[in-house]
């Protein structure tokens, strides 16, 4: 019997995810991203990715520098940049448990969903960003 599970997480964070993995991959070469390069590698509306880009940059995972030169570029090293801190800048309400414990069953059912929202939290933080990298950078598209 084949079990499917399935996480349904914000199309800000998969975007997020994916504009990072971008800039991991040249992140050891030292140059900046324009904006145009990182929506069209990503296939994300430019006017969309400008807001995330910037909750990026104001949570300190990426940095940017404007004109002709400028572009974005990851503060830290893939490996040091976790999944729950993506999460957690981009879109936190996906890391908070929020149950009430009224009625009869309310008390244990806000137990156990406060459970697994620290399971999860742990799970996040055991991925950086460099597991959105794949192993052979020829598949990565060059930006």
């Amino acid at each position: 019997m084949v079990s499917i599970f399935s996480v349904k997480l914000s199309l800000k964070v998969e975007y997020a995810c994916r504009v990072l993995a971008q800039l991991a991959y040249c992140y050891k070469v030292g140059e900046l991203t324009h904006i145009e390069q990182l929506a069209i590698a990503e296939q994300i509306p430019k006017n969309y990715l400008v807001q995330i880009l910037s909750e990026l940059r104001s949570g300190g995972i990426i940095t940017s520098r404007r004109g002709k030169q400028g572009g974005y570029a990851l503060v830290r090293e893939p490996d040091k940049i976790s999944l729950y801190e993506i999460i957690k800048v981009v879109d936190a309400e996906l890391l908070e448990a929020r149950f009430t414990s009224n009625g009869q069953s309310g008390a244990k059912v806000a137990n156990v969903w406060e459970h697994i929202s620290v399971d999860f939290q742990k799970i996040v933080a055991r991925y950086t960003l460099k597991s959105f990298l794949p192993e052979d950078r020829a598949i990565m598209y060059h930006i």
